[in-house]
């Protein structure tokens, strides 16, 4: 049966929850009903072009053959398996591959779903750290305005992000200390970093040994608003870490696999964490999965005879053999000389609009990392509730540009197969709508 437009239109309305929307006065969803390349089609006949990567999640395009051709390929093979008594080479390969690219002894990775869920793997794998190894550690330091996911240990994690008031009683307490975001031309950003730096200094001498991990998004913390920080910082708080004797977990979900400009943000910093979690742009954006990585003490600490020291934590669709051919397709595509070139294009085309727009009227601190652009919007407010922010959007929609404002704050993370023509179309769409503000 071929529904019309009005037709599935209705039924959406009737039977579909949106995330993140508030139903009661949100317009219609937009209905998509095909997209390639950096192009998503809509029912109307509309197209536009997806300067979130939808959701972050998109690396090399929308459709793209080599990936799709891999998940065909493996469906017809092994589409599921249960994985508490079986492996399959697609989770071997690319448990292998994603491991040799991290550096370190980022050697032993735990599958699972997304990225919630690679956080509180990790979360819960620092708590049975420790107690495997006789030590009661409770205390967990995350940094201001993190955001970590939606399940419960990464909504404690990112308590202070603003976005989980709705379930407050829910959430086990978690320390935070300031976030050194910078941007261009800050003068001041040595001393945020100290003051960071002191804070968790201090964290640490309150809780002594009670502290099992600090999390942190590094050089980027995506949803509070692309805020970022130096590779100093982190090569600094890394440190830190070591000396107090606990564990740095690195939530990579968003800035791994290219979007720093390197292949990880820990690379580009030259740390190694104990724990990374890493998701969205594993399978290049085509099914859900996700990995937290560890080192290999970690690891080795859940080994023994008993059963009730290993990590008795799963899924039902953990290492889907399909989401496992995508992530080495994926992996193929990323590591090419072609997509390094793209990366830096998109850096190149960035650095160049973000200082054409430097210091005009209703501009702020412009900051860029790797493929990933933003910059403040002056207005009504700051934050998720600034009046800013639906115009913003529903301006760019006009256009034919899928941008999401966070807040007062527009950035730019496109897929790495956008042309330059059609990143400097979305920049010159920046320009015209920032002037008719």
């Amino acid at each position: 049966m071929t529904l019309s437009y009005d037709q599935i239109q209705a039924l959406d309305t009737r039977h579909v929850w949106h995330p993140f929307t508030q139903a009661g006065t949100a317009a219609p969803a937009i209905m998509a009903v095909a997209a390639e390349g950096a192009t998503i089609h809509a029912a109307d006949g509309r197209d536009y072009l997806d300067l979130v990567s939808s959701w972050w999640v998109n690396l090399h395009g929308h459709g793209h053959p080599a990936i799709a051709r891999a998940i065909a390929e493996q469906a017809g093979r092994l589409e599921q398996v249960i994985f508490a008594d079986f492996t399959h080479e697609p989770a071997a390969r690319l448990a292998a591959a994603v491991c040799g690219l991290l550096p370190g002894d980022l050697n032993r990775a735990f599958y699972s779903d997304d990225g919630s869920t690679a956080v509180e793997v990790a979360l819960k794998l620092a708590h049975q750290y420790w107690r495997n190894l006789g030590e009661t550690r409770g205390t967990y330091i995350a940094f201001e305005g993190g955001y970590h996911g939606d399940t419960a240990g990464a909504m404690s994690a990112g308590h202070s992000s603003g976005y989980f008031s709705a379930w407050k009683e829910m959430l086990f307490p978690v320390e935070t200390v300031p976030f050194p975001a910078t941007w261009d031309g800050d003068d001041e950003v040595e001393a945020r970093e100290k003051a960071s730096l002191d804070a968790l200094a201090q964290a640490f001498k309150r809780h002594g040994g009670d502290v099992a991990a600090v999390i942190i998004e590094p050089l980027i913390q995506g949803a509070a608003g692309m805020r970022m920080c130096r590779p100093d910082f982190l090569r600094a708080l890394s440190a830190l870490v070591r000396e107090s004797g606990s564990l740095l977990i690195l939530d990579e979900v968003m800035t791994g696999f290219g979007r720093t400009g390197d292949l990880f943000a820990c690379v580009k910093a030259a740390i190694t964490p104990d724990l990374i979690c890493l998701s969205k742009g594993l399978t290049g954006g085509f099914v859900p999965l996700s990995m937290t990585v560890a080192r290999d003490r970690i690891f080795d600490a859940f080994l023994g005879q008993d059963l009730s020291r290993a990590f008795l934590h799963g899924h039902s669709y953990t290492a889907n053999p399909l989401g496992c051919a995508a992530g080495l397709a994926s992996l193929d595509l990323l590591l090419a000389d072609d997509c390094r070139s793209r990366r830096g294009a998109i850096e190149t085309i960035h650095r160049r609009r973000l200082d054409r727009l430097a210091g005009r009227g209703k501009v702020g601190r412009t900051r860029l990392t790797g493929t990933v652009a933003a910059l403040d919007v002056g207005g009504s407010g700051e934050g998720y509730g600034a009046e800013v922010a639906p115009r913003l959007k529903s301006a760019f929609l006009k256009r034919g540009l899928l941008l999401r404002p966070l807040g007062n704050v527009l950035y730019l993370l496109p897929p790495y197969c956008i042309t330059e023509a059609e990143l400097d179309r979305a920049w010159d769409a920046v320009e015209e709508v920032l002037e008719d503000l």
